[in-house]
């Protein structure tokens, strides 16, 4: 006892400590804080308004609601044309507590009606559809269909400037009244409204409306999905929201790219567009041009462009070997199973005895050259095809007899010379663009087929990033070795860095092959312009494409369709800048006045002879004076000051044309 009082005593006798500080929290006090710095500098709440800083807020509340919507019904709000934040809270209900109030409410309506009927007056029409509903909706209740919830919806709109604010919101109350949605100002709450639509999760208005499972259900904002990501090449406009469609495609598990679309849909006008941007970002461009329609851009931007023809001093050899060793694959295996592929195209059906003499007779050609399956030997001289001739005339076999009499024309008939010599060319030039429209219909498929396996013999050379453009892919996919050798590059495509573009306006004979069907499986985008009514159920069942989109479909300008990258899919209007679409049109009218106007500006800017007199070149040739004698001997070269070889061979190329004032992007 006595302790405790000696205890007491001392602690009362000790001045009380002051509570220590650290020296950190001293540190903080005189530092600016996270809140300090994102805090506004003034809140000014009025009857109307709220200003934060220098921007004014104004928050609506949803009073009434249709009767009936249907999906996307609040996509004009979703879409309008000025910023604003909408919340919507969503609050589920007991359904016996609902139950129990629409009896209630439903006795009361009834009542009404009946007094309404002994007094002999008109039954009200809201009433009796309101009773209505409420007999639908508890049975649905009572069955379990549907659930009851309770819903919030706010919206607060924002602008720099009072004025500014008025007007959006007179459009924003119009734009609702079309959708017959009654808006209310939270006057004297606008402090509340404002919170209630920032992302903190609270509804400090808690003004509700009661709606079932299915209402509720078509009010989900997210109709529309927006393909736009931080890099990669701009496609086109998202016609369902305006958004830009800037996408990736290396991004995605593959890059492969399909195009579907009728002659006219603008389907070359987009790959195009896609090859000038890719190009741009650093990509090298390959390209195998069926048509010819590559040669102005090929040139414009520095490219090369190659005419693939029997008598062009340019050549492929069918039987050249990457020369590159990679673990677990067979190098001279994969080039016979492909050799075998256009030996097929090139002789015909092949029967089982045909194919197993041809296969022997391949190897037997490399083995002559001294190529086995050793990686080490297969940096040797190739083989040629008319050493594949010679091996199957020495087995002394009717079977190869036939086959050597099938290849014949193409080492000494009217064909030779098409791929019957060593190749002398190179991919170097990061646009490269490979024409086989000299080439008879016949020789085509022969030809793409030659080239597209030496491009991908090259393409395994080296990793780059690259795109390689297949247009007009039904001529391959009419043969099942064509088709399977382009199958094989879209699966193992993403293996080198390599992103594959096939295009094709035949779209039944593209998808009539289970080949075709797995390349476009192996897409990752999918692009679909304007079908045809014959084609548009294959489309359809092969897409899952809905009624509405099926319509879309046929009925879609030039340049526009649906875009499919992954899980989502828009609808696309593919824009271009004047100067891109000089260079990708392929418009029969658009390229003859670009032709007449680049050879009205090269008349304009031809060089004058100095020894003949200056006339109007408008007059006759006939009416001028004839050129005096003394003009004849200056030589050739004084003459000519400036070459005409100097002059670009295309003028397209060039961009020496005078192009139309166009301040802004056109559309195409």
């Amino acid at each position: 006892m006595f302790s405790n009082k000696k205890a007491k005593e001392t602690s009362l006798s000790q001045p009380t400590e002051q509570k220590s500080i650290s020296p950190t929290e001293t540190l903080e006090k005189g530092m600016v804080s996270l809140i300090d710095v994102i805090a506004p500098s003034s809140v000014e709440v009025d009857f109307n308004y709220i200003r934060i800083g220098e921007r004014f807020y104004k928050t609506f509340f949803i009073a009434g609601y249709p009767r009936y919507v249907s999906p996307n019904w609040l996509s004009p709000v979703i879409d309008f044309s000025h910023s604003l934040n909408i919340s919507m809270f969503i609050y589920p209900t007991s359904s016996s507590d609902v139950l129990s109030d629409l009896r209630r409410k439903t006795a009361e309506m009834e009542a009404t009606i009946s007094s309404q009927i002994d007094q002999g007056l008109v039954v009200d029409a809201k009433i009796q559809a309101a009773l209505e509903d409420a007999y639908g909706l508890t049975e649905e209740l009572a069955k379990g269909i549907e659930r009851f919830f309770q819903m919030s919806l706010y919206i607060t709109l924002y602008s720099d400037s009072l004025a500014e604010l008025e007007q959006a919101s007179k459009r924003l109350e119009s734009t609702l009244s079309s959708l017959l949605i009654l808006p209310k100002l939270s006057t004297l709450q606008m402090e509340e409204g404002f919170k209630s639509t920032i992302p903190f999760g609270t509804d400090n208005l808690f003004i509700t409306r009661n709606m079932d499972t299915t209402s509720l259900a078509s009010t989900f904002p997210f109709t529309s999905a927006t393909l736009t990501q931080d890099k990669g090449i701009m496609y086109g406009l998202n016609q369902q929201n305006g958004s830009l469609i800037v996408f990736d495609r290396f991004s995605l598990e593959n890059a492969n790219e399909v195009v579907f679309g009728k002659s006219g849909s603008g389907k070359s006008f987009l790959i195009k567009l896609e090859a000038m941007r890719q190009f741009m970002f650093g990509s090298e461009i390959i390209i195998i041009d069926p048509e010819g329609e590559y040669e102005a851009i090929s040139k414009t931007l520095g490219g090369e462009y190659v005419s693939f023809t029997a008598g062009s001093p340019i050549k492929i050899n069918p039987f050249d070997l990457s020369g590159m060793y990679v673990e677990g694959e067979n190098e001279l295996g994969l080039k016979i199973l492909s050799l075998h592929g256009l030996l097929r195209i090139v002789l015909g059906e092949l029967d089982a005895t045909h194919d197993a003499i041809l296969d022997r007779a391949l190897i037997e050609t490399y083995r002559q050259k001294g190529i086995t399956t050793d990686p080490a030997t297969q940096k040797r001289q190739p083989p040629l095809m008319e050493d594949l001739y010679k091996v199957l005339l020495g087995m002394e076999d009717p079977n190869s007899n036939e086959l050597a009499l099938r290849l014949e024309k193409f080492i000494k008939g009217s064909l030779s010379g098409l791929f019957n010599q060593q190749s002398n060319f190179d991919i170097r030039n990061p646009f490269t663009a490979f024409s086989v429209k000299a080439m008879e219909d016949e020789l085509r498929p022969i030809a793409i087929h030659i080239v597209l396996d030496f491009i991908w013999t090259k393409v395994r050379k080296s990793l780059k990033k690259r795109l390689l453009i297949l247009d007009e892919a039904w001529y391959l996919m009419k043969y099942e070795d064509s088709a399977s050798f382009v199958y094989g590059i879209a699966k193992r495509a993403r293996k080198y860095y390599l992103a594959l573009t096939t295009a094709t306006q035949d779209v039944q004979d593209f998808l009539s092959t289970d080949y075709g069907k797995a390349i476009l499986s192996n897409s990752s985008i999918q692009i679909l312009l304007k079908q045809s009514p014959t084609e548009i159920d294959t489309v359809s069942k092969i897409f899952y494409l809905s009624q509405g989109e099926k319509e879309l479909l046929m009925s879609v300008g030039v340049g526009e369709g649906l875009f499919f990258a992954g899980q989502s899919h828009v609808v696309v209007k593919i824009v271009a800048a004047p100067f891109e679409k000089e260079l990708a049109t392929s418009n029969p009218q658009e390229v003859k006045e670009m032709q007449e106007r680049n050879a009205l500006y090269q008349s304009a800017t031809a060089p004058q002879d100095i020894s003949t007199p200056q006339v109007n070149p408008t007059e006759s040739i006939s009416q001028s004076n004839p050129i005096p004698e003394p003009s004849r001997q200056f030589p050739v070269a004084e003459k000519q000051p400036q070459d005409v070889n100097t002059q670009p061979a295309n003028p397209i190329s060039q961009n020496n044309f005078p192009t139309p004032n166009k301040p802004e992007p056109e559309i195409f």
